[in-house]
């Protein structure tokens, strides 16, 4: 009997990491005050504040590769602020097979405040990640929203030659859609950030959103701020912003003061800065 070609083995199944965090804060007339808090698989939540005002972000897998899931979603009550952030840079893994997804939802209620503030998202060469964020916001809310994206370490000789990354925002007030943005590099990273209209040879980069009734009075300083590398519009009580650089750290140097000014002065939580 003639026998065909020995089957490949088949690939182990990985294990994959799985998480959601959620937090509601309220205002007691004075303060904010931490109301609800949930979390589950590798999503931790830690709030370094002693008034709920301030929660940080813990993905306790170490990073993000193909396959893996996690959730993040906030709620401000009425009068209440929040500023969410990151314990470290996210860092996305080479997928074997896979992509992973990230998924966040925002909710703010009238004369609210959200900061959504995670620290840089790190891609490593054949990484490949999704990600949606969707906001809802009351009337007189207000949000300030900012990704940034690191292509490799350029210290240690990273390239990412090969990769993917997308990024879905839709931001909705009282229901209706009033701000959306698709962002997207897929296949040959590396030749993408190089060509003129995208990057240009840039390797990292951040966009920031800003919902305010009087957003526009930011505009011209913030244009300032993001010098030659960035651009800045204001709109509808509504300013967008995006800015490049060669590396993270020059973009860390743009975008600290920049996310400063957005926040009226406040310093960015401490993690920013360790």
């Amino acid at each position: 009997m003639i026998q065909g070609p020995a089957s490949l083995p088949d690939l182990p199944v990985l294990q994959r990491a799985r998480g959601e965090g959620r937090v509601t804060v309220a205002s007691d007339g004075r303060r904010t005050r931490l109301q609800r808090l949930y979390q589950e698989g590798c999503a931790n939540i830690r709030l370094p504040a002693s008034d709920g005002a301030e929660a940080v972000l813990i993905n306790t897998a170490g990073g993000l590769t193909g396959g893996d899931r996690l959730s993040w979603s906030a709620e401000v009550a009425e009068g209440a602020a929040l500023t969410l952030t990151s314990q470290a840079c996210e860092k996305v893994y080479r997928a074997r097979d896979g992509v992973a997804e990230v998924a966040v939802r925002l909710e703010v209620r009238e004369q609210g405040r959200l900061d959504w503030l995670p620290q840089e998202t790190i891609l490593f060469d054949g990484g490949a990640i999704s990600r949606r964020l969707e906001a809802d916001l009351a009337p007189g809310a207000r949000l300030l929203a900012t990704e940034a994206v690191v292509l490799g370490r350029s210290a240690m000789g990273e390239t990412v030659r090969r990769g993917l990354l997308r990024d879905r925002w839709r931001i909705r007030q009282e229901g209706r859609l009033i701000f959306a943005d698709d962002l997207r590099l897929e296949g040959a990273v590396a030749d993408l950030a190089g060509r003129a209209p995208l990057l240009d040879g840039a390797r990292a980069f951040a966009s920031i959103l800003v919902v305010d009734g009087e957003a526009g009075r930011l505009l011209a300083p913030l244009r300032a701020l993001l010098g030659p590398g960035g651009g800045a519009s204001a709109f509808d009580g509504k300013l967008f912003a995006r800015v490049a650089a060669p590396d993270g750290l020059a973009l860390r140097r743009v975008l600290l003061p920049a996310l400063e000014l957005l926040r009226d002065g406040r310093p960015l939580p401490r993690v920013w800065r360790t």
